[in-house]
């Protein structure tokens, strides 16, 4: 009965002492509780669980208004035939204008109008992830990017075709490798990121 009692009032002082801090704080701050919940709210929802982790979202992680803005018309594309009109066994099938093969990763390889972007070229996608320029295409006019997908399937899943804004976080040069394309992706300070790009088809 007395460690009911002594809990009993161990809980009203701890609320009681949270409720002063509060105020305190509110008063001090200018914040008040609501717009504090409000903030908490949307940190949690601007996260997701991938393979049962709760990781953040790029999209989040970073201040993008900070970075040049481009609208473009993007479009999902594989190495495919329906793509590129080669198929598994061509000699060039699944390597880019730029040498490296084509990839789905933190950071994919994407197309672009070499005039606009040149080859090298690091873009932050919403909704797709970093996109380095390593193609052009025949088609590609101005402020259009193909955006490199594993399969026709997962081209019509998970994006299609949408006119979006990209940010240029860094400017090509006109030269991309293999191995420059490595290291980006194996950047320890964005591997939290990394699962939701190289697992995301594979859901």
């Amino acid at each position: 009965m007395n460690k009911l009692k002594n809990w009993t009032n161990r809980f009203v002082m701890t609320c009681l002492f949270l409720l002063a801090l509060g105020a305190t704080f509110q008063s001090i701050s200018g914040v008040n509780a609501k717009s504090l919940i409000i903030q908490f709210a949307s940190t949690i929802t601007s996260t997701e669980t991938v393979s049962g982790t709760t990781q953040p979202l790029l999209e989040d992680a970073f201040d993008w208004s900070k970075y040049p803005k481009h609208t473009v018309t993007a479009t999902g594309y594989t190495a495919g035939f329906e793509s590129t009109g080669k198929r598994q066994g061509h000699p060039e099938y699944g390597i880019t204008y730029s040498g490296v093969k084509v990839k789905r990763d933190l950071f994919s390889t994407v197309a672009a109008d070499l005039n606009v972007f040149p080859i090298g070229t690091i873009l932050f996608i919403p909704g797709y992830g970093y996109g380095v320029v390593a193609d052009k295409g025949g088609a590609i006019k101005g402020n259009e990017l193909d955006l490199y997908y594993q399969t026709v399937e997962d081209v019509y899943k998970h994006w299609g075709k949408r006119q979006v804004d990209v940010y240029v976080v860094e400017n090509g040069n006109g030269k991309l490798t293999e191995e420059q394309l490595q290291a980006l992706n194996e950047d320890k300070t964005l591997q939290v990121f990394r699962q939701q790009y190289i697992s995301s088809e594979k859901r």
